[in-house]
């Protein structure tokens, strides 16, 4: 009776579950709600993904329900075909059977769930964290980047400031001397000071031969080229033989000596007892009178004393020598050419002192003195000169008076006809900032410069300033103010390491 009752209670139960997956079987696609709702909360976890991704895993995971539920149902179905035909199986295996059935279909259907939601976010999380470490990767990479990049430039920027303090440079332009070079090389330093100096005239001037050293080298009877020994811009000494001439004059005075030279050789060999006071005298006067004749168209101590000892003979030659050392600045002639009495064949100057003449209004000339110092500016040079000379009549052209300078040209700078601009030192004063000449130095753009102090003891730095003018050793100089220290000893030394430092800093 028991087993009756069992047996009724398990089919009344099959027959429930059996029309609970028919009707699962008639409309399969009721479950797939509840799947597609349980997976929206982990759809809308995600929304920072794309929408082409979101669409492609939904689709994903309702087509992986649909194919999971439909085996499931497909199975109950079978059991339920099974059950009504009853032809294999007892009541207590179809009971338990069912049973077994059922709960391996409920943990079968939870685990796909569960399993394709794991797979579902398992792959969401995979692709939120994929893109979220690729924009984190490519800030990493963005930042290191731009560390590397900003350690390159601290790197140079110490190296440049490294560089720097080795060569003693602190701000471009400025050389920094230590104590022991300043002592070793004795640089002076003294500050600038307006001090009382003589006011000067600006003129032109050109530069002229000096005159009292200059001469000309003429025959002094007419006479035919011979021969050469000398020739333009050379160098002669006093007594060098310059040009050969002949001429007849000289020829027949060179005769009458011979003759005047034998009676008076004779006259004095017989004496004042054996001849007569007036053949005496005469003879003498004769002998001197042809001596100095022949001396004076042009011989030489030397060719009369040859001719009267009759080492040479009476041909009318004759050899024109210098009379003073010079250089030979004119010589237009040729050999065999005839020439007259007093024909510059020659010009011979002394060119290490050499005329300046400057021409000033009669107002200024009123100022200057014989002896006063005067400057002479040529080609950026400036030379020392005197004044030797004034003028007393006025120029009739430009209404001028002429004051003639002398000037030592032993360097051979200047020749005659050179125009020069002349500053001649005047008697008024004025006031006006000096330094010593040797402090006063050439940039290398050709400005003129001095080396000024800095703030820090041994710091210089070049300034550029304007020089007025230079006399004696001291310059007048524009451009600075009273007090600044300067180096006005060694300043020389200070623009060679100032030099130095540059070219460093340049190539480090």
């Amino acid at each position: 009776m028991l087993r009756i009752i069992l047996v009724s209670t398990a089919l009344l139960t099959l027959v429930a579950c059996g029309q609970d997956d028919g009707a699962q079987q008639k409309n399969p696609t009721k479950t797939l709600p509840n799947e597609t709702t349980l997976s929206q909360p982990i759809s809308k976890d995600k929304e920072h993904h794309e929408a082409g991704q979101e669409s492609d895993h939904e689709s994903h995971a309702n087509h992986d329900d649909k194919e999971h539920h439909l085996p499931v149902a497909r199975n109950t179905h079978q059991h339920d075909a099974e059950h009504d035909d009853g032809e294999h199986h007892t009541a207590d295996k179809k009971a338990e059977h069912v049973e077994h059935a059922e709960h391996n279909d409920e943990e079968h259907h939870d685990s796909g769930k569960k399993a394709d939601h794991s797979d579902h976010a398992d792959h969401g999380d995979e692709e939120h964290h994929a893109s979220d470490k690729k924009p984190g990767h490519a800030e990493h990479a963005d930042h290191k980047d731009e560390e590397h990049h900003n350690d390159n430039q601290a790197d140079t920027h110490s190296g440049h400031e490294h560089a720097g303090e080795e060569s003693g440079h602190d701000e471009e332009g400025t050389v920094h001397l230590k104590p022991e070079q300043l002592k070793a090389v004795n640089i002076i330093v003294e500050p600038l000071a307006v001090t009382e100096v003589a006011a000067r005239v600006r003129a032109p001037g050109e530069i002229k031969l000096n005159a009292y050293r200059t001469v000309n080298v003429t025959p002094r009877i007419n006479a035919q080229v011979i021969a050469r020994h000398a020739r333009l811009g050379e160098e002669v000494s006093q007594g060098q033989a310059l040009v050969t001439l002949s001429s007849v004059e000289m020829a027949e005075s060179q005769g009458l000596l011979l003759l005047a030279d034998k009676e008076w050789k004779r006259v004095k060999k017989l004496g004042r007892k054996v001849v007569s006071e007036r053949r005496y005298i005469t003879s003498k006067v004769e002998y001197e009178k042809n001596y100095a004749n022949a001396k004076a168209y042009g011989m030489t101590e030397k060719e009369i004393k040859d001719l009267l000892a009759q080492k040479r003979s009476a041909d009318g030659s004759f050899i024109l020598v210098a009379q003073q050392a010079g250089r030979i600045l004119h010589d237009e002639f040729i050999i065999g050419q005839r020439v007259e009495a007093g024909f510059k064949l020659m010009t011979i100057s002394d060119e290490s002192v050499m005329w300046v003449e400057a021409h000033v209004n009669p107002i200024s000339a009123g100022k200057i003195s014989i002896g006063n110092s005067a400057e002479i500016l040529f080609n950026e040079q400036r030379i020392p000169a005197k004044v030797i000379q004034l003028h007393h009549t006025l120029d009739e052209t430009t209404r001028t008076t002429a004051v003639r300078l002398e000037i030592d040209n032993k360097a051979d700078r200047l020749h005659g006809g050179m125009f020069v601009t002349v500053f001649i030192t005047t008697h008024d004063k004025s006031k006006a900032i000096q330094i010593p000449e040797a402090a006063v130095l050439r940039s290398p753009d050709g400005d003129w410069q001095v080396m000024v102090e800095q703030d820090e003891v041994g710091e210089f730095k070049a300034v550029e300033v304007k020089l007025v003018s230079v006399s004696e050793g001291v310059a007048v100089i524009q451009g600075l103010k009273p007090g600044t220290r300067v180096v006005t000893q060694g300043a020389f030394f200070v623009q060679s390491e100032l030099a130095k430092s540059g070219f460093e800093i340049h190539n480090h």
